[in-house]
């Protein structure tokens, strides 16, 4: 293996050779408009960058086509215990330049407001496809109705705010126990259900909480939602202009000029850092015996109970967790947003957060990643063809799914394998 990757380093090396001697001449210098004549200025960042995402992007190459080949004599050799470590340890790489690469998005030249704030959109999502895949992926629980989860942890922070003024980091334990709470309480009624009953049973769960949000007038405001909820603030610090009185705002404290930009960052590394605590968190949980739990339900209902495993604790642990989960990421769309209504939580909502858990592989940490990325943008570049624009997100999903049936990175291998017990 160490011959391999010296030999997709050199490759990749090449490769960002070649791009640096084409991206000089074409990207790194530029003519300006300078009044009473044409000047020359330079771009060295963007060439720079260029031939990093040109190194990066040939070494992954290099490091899946070596992968593929070695994946293959292992599963000739019928060892799925060491092609399963095998496939972990690979994945590792590219998570650890995914997530350096999401830490220094908002700081990189080609940034801008547009994307921050697109790039916050994802990672939303990326958690709620997280969270769901608890419940749908490793537990095996078709959830219909995961949205309710997602409402119930907003409106849970935009009403602690509003009746008992707790700010954004006191609300956010609140929602999320707010959320779990829901979970088991949908959890009770579907113990004994599996299948498109499960489904269509948490399916009128997510519709009836849209609903009564909706109806509730006196305390969700109905149709009108809730406004005017507060904004998160870095130790206390809020991201203003002017300071309110006895308080120091977050530029003043650094002595640096005011921008509006300041918030949507901030706000960009909150989420990015409740969706890397929510990928720690659930990865943990696979390991432990709730998670193996969770893997057996999943395959096998009746062997989980001929094995002792109580699949009515195994069942609610699912739902409360998962839930936990989105009401987290509920509370954060309503302090990023500032105002919520019902019409936030549809049922499309739920059917896109179960397309980014089945398209990116149910059970697979870095599918749920890919498969927000792929739906997310989407329909953000079909926004130059109108009318077709829905039309070219199902067809590019009905494809995804011709092509990986089973997911862009289907995972159904155990997180724990027992060895095989030596002979004596």
């Amino acid at each position: 293996m160490p011959a391999r990757l010296a030999a997709s380093v050199r490759d990749a090396a090449l490769a960002a050779a070649v791009a640096f001697v084409l991206a000089v001449p074409l990207v790194g210098f530029e003519t300006v408009d300078l009044g009473r004549g044409v000047g020359v200025r330079t771009r060295f960042s963007w060439v720079a960058i260029g031939v990093a995402a040109v190194f990066v992007a040939r070494l992954a190459l290099g490091l899946m086509g070596a992968a593929r080949a070695h994946w293959a004599r292992l599963g000739r050799s019928n060892d799925p215990a060491r092609l399963a470590r095998r496939a972990a340890a690979f994945w590792r790489i590219p998570a650890a330049l995914l997530v350096a690469f999401a830490i220094a998005l908002p700081f990189l030249p080609f940034s801008s407001r547009y994307l921050v704030d697109f790039a916050t959109t994802v990672l939303i999502y990326i958690m709620l496809g997280w969270g769901l895949n608890v419940v749908v992926g490793l537990a095996g629980l078709l959830d219909l109705g995961y949205v309710a989860f997602y409402a119930v942890g907003a409106y849970s922070f935009a009403l602690t705010a509003q009746w008992f003024g707790l700010g954004f980091w006191e609300a956010l334990p609140v929602s999320g126990l707010l959320a779990a709470s829901f979970g088991i309480i949908l959890g009770f009624p579907v113990l004994r259900l599996r299948g498109d009953y499960l489904a269509i049973v948490t399916l009128g769960f997510g519709e009836m909480i849209r609903i009564i949000l909706l109806n509730w007038s006196q305390v969700t405001g109905g149709p009108n939602g809730i406004p005017n909820i507060p904004r998160p603030t870095f130790l206390g610090m809020p991201f203003l202009p002017r300071a309110p009185e006895g308080l120091e705002t977050f530029h003043q404290f650094f002595g640096i000029p005011f921008s509006p930009e300041q918030r949507m960052i901030f706000l960009y590394f909150v989420i990015l850092a409740l969706a890397l605590v929510t990928n720690a968190f659930t990865l943990r949980l696979r390991r432990l015996p709730i998670g193996r739990a969770w893997e057996a339900l999943r395959e096998d209902e009746i062997a989980c109970r001929a094995l002792g495993i109580n699949p009515t604790a195994t069942k609610l642990s699912a739902f409360a967790i998962g839930a936990m989960l989105g009401g987290f990421a509920g509370a954060f769309f309503a302090t990023r947003q500032g105002f919520i209504s019902p019409e936030s939580f549809t049922f499309q909502e739920s059917a896109t957060i179960l397309a980014i858990v089945v398209l990116g592989g149910m059970g697979s940490q870095m599918g749920v990643v890919l498969a927000a990325l792929v739906l997310v943008t989407l329909p953000e570049l079909g926004r130059a063809f109108a009318e077709f624009r829905m039309l070219i997100f199902g067809a590019a999903m009905v494809g995804i799914m011709v092509w990986r049936p089973r997911g862009l990175l289907a995972q159904r291998a155990p997180s724990i394998r027992l060895g095989r017990a030596q002979a004596g």
